[in-house]
Order: structure tokens, then sequence, then C-alpha cells
């Protein structure tokens, strides 16, 4: 990086700025006031415009030093913040894990499924969310050590990623108090008249839950459709429409949204992966996340 001004420069500048005139900062430098104004005329020529300007017997502050004050004091608190920052780093490594996690996900599961590592001393969780797709980019060019997913990675020759399974959980039907007493007469038929809230085409659960759907001979009335799963349940939570939900979460949603369980989603599951970039995992944080088995 090539700098047209010198730090040292613009540090003796930012005394003068702070002490008010250059004897002042001359004295709390320890240096004679002639070479603290040859070192402010050099950032200034540097710079190309003036700091200072006389104002009685003293110095003001000009607009270009005004602004330049301002960079110099986000500076110069960095710089002191900086042994503090590098003694922490040193006496507390930590253990960086960079998550990505499907859209199509449901969020209230993802805490579920980082439990093996989030007791770490020192984790530095970093998670992202975004479209699967999006996902397996950043994980293909190592932006990330792993993605959880509600699918496994496709088949393709240019992607080397592996999917290795976390487990599945069984799917039922949710809802606010008053809406769960309608949508529990003559279930699941009811959800033909009940309004009925779904995750949209992303998640791979929509396809599941269409068949379901289908089996049943049921039209549902489909109020919403949402990319977001907690959004999904927040809406759900306020009395807008019945939802589907994993029932590993279940304890969260009866007692964080005071949700009602409608029934069940019979034979159809809501599965979770973790897709990494190596077959046999080296991140020995990924490594706790994974059951034993064989990836895909």
């Amino acid at each position: 990086m090539s700098l047209s001004f010198s730090y040292r420069h613009l540090y003796y500048f930012w005394v003068v700025a702070k002490e008010g005139g250059v004897s002042k900062a001359a004295e709390r430098l320890g240096m004679a006031v002639q070479t603290i104004s040859a070192q402010v005329r050099e950032l200034e020529r540097a710079l190309g415009a003036s700091l200072l300007r006389p104002a009685g017997r003293g110095l003001t502050l000009t607009d270009a030093g005004q602004a330049a004050l301002k960079q110099a004091e986000l500076i110069f608190q960095l710089g002191e913040q900086l042994p503090m920052a590098v003694r922490d780093a040193a006496s507390a490594p930590r253990l960086r894990l960079a998550v990505g996690i499907s859209n199509g996900l449901p969020k209230l599961a993802v805490r579920r499924l980082l439990l093996p590592v989030t007791h770490e001393p020192h984790l530095r969780l970093l998670c992202h969310e975004d479209r699967f797709e999006s996902l397996l980019g950043d994980l293909a060019l190592h932006r990330l050590d792993v993605v959880l997913a509600d699918r496994p990675a496709p088949a393709n020759r240019n992607l080397k990623v592996y999917s290795h399974a976390m487990g599945n959980s069984a799917v039922a039907w949710y809802a606010s108090q008053e809406l769960a007493s309608l949508a529990s007469l003559d279930f699941p038929a009811s959800l033909a008249r009940v309004p009925v809230l779904l995750p949209t085409q992303h998640a791979a659960l929509r396809g599941r839950l269409d068949a379901w759907f289908d089996r049943h001979g049921i039209k549902p009335h489909v109020a919403g459709e949402f990319e977001d799963s907690a959004l999904l349940a927040t809406f759900g939570a306020g009395g807008l429409g019945v939802f589907p939900a994993a029932e590993l979460v279940h304890d969260k949603l009866t007692a964080r949204y005071a949700l009602q369980r409608v029934g069940p989603c019979d034979g159809v599951e809501e599965q979770f992966f973790a897709i990494a970039t190596e077959k046999k995992v080296a991140h020995p944080l990924v490594k706790r996340l994974l059951p034993a088995g064989p990836a895909s």
C-alpha cells in the first residue's frame, strides 16, 4: 500500500490540534517548536491543503483541518486498542467456525444442530444465511467451513463437496390457541377450511407437504408462503394460519410462541445435512457436528 503522507506527521498534527498550539504540542512531545511546525507543514504539503490558520495568539483548524482531525482521531483511537487486541488474541486463541445456513432450514433447529460446538470456550462462530446454491458456491471457494441445509448437495463434477446426514425430525402442524381449536376439529380435513401457512418452493419440505396434501385429498386454504422459517413461525403465532414445523423444536414453539400442536403430518420428515468440502472432515469443530457415518 502506497501512502502520500507520513503517519508520524499526522500524529504531530493531531497533538497540535489536541493541545491547541505548536508550543504546547512541542512541550508535550519534548521536541523543538521548529521541528513540530516543519512536520505539520510536510503533512499539509502531502495532503495539498492548509490544516491550521492563525487565530489571535494561537492557531485554529481550517475546514480541511477539521476533516483531518476527525480521521486522525479514529486512526489513533484504533492504534491505542491494538496492543490489547494483540495480547487478547495471543493469550486466548480462537477456534473459528464459519457456518452457512440455508434459508430453507428451520431457524429454531439451527441452534440445536450447533449444540455440539457452542460450549467450546474459545469459539468464534460466524453464521451466514443465504440461498442453498449461493452457500455451496461460497463453500467451494473456502469462504465457509460447513453448510447446514435441509437437503444434500446435488451431484456436480465441478463442485467437490460432500453431504453428511445429521438426522431428521417428524413434522407436525402448529397454530395459535384460538386457531388450533378450530383446526383440531376433523383434522386433517380441516386444513381445507382454516388458513394455512407454508414454506415456499425453495424449501425441500414444501414438495413433501404438497405430496401429503395430495395423499389426503386436501386442497389447502393457503394464506401465506414464507422463505424464512422464523417469519413463518412468527406469523403463525400471530394467528395468521396453521403451519408445519419440525417436532424437534416442539418445546421452543410451545414455550416461546405459545403455540399448540394441532396434529401430525404423518410420513413427512424434515431432514438435516452438513455439507463440507472434504469427505473425511479435518476441521475439529465440523467433526463435532457430524454423527459417525459415511459422506455422500
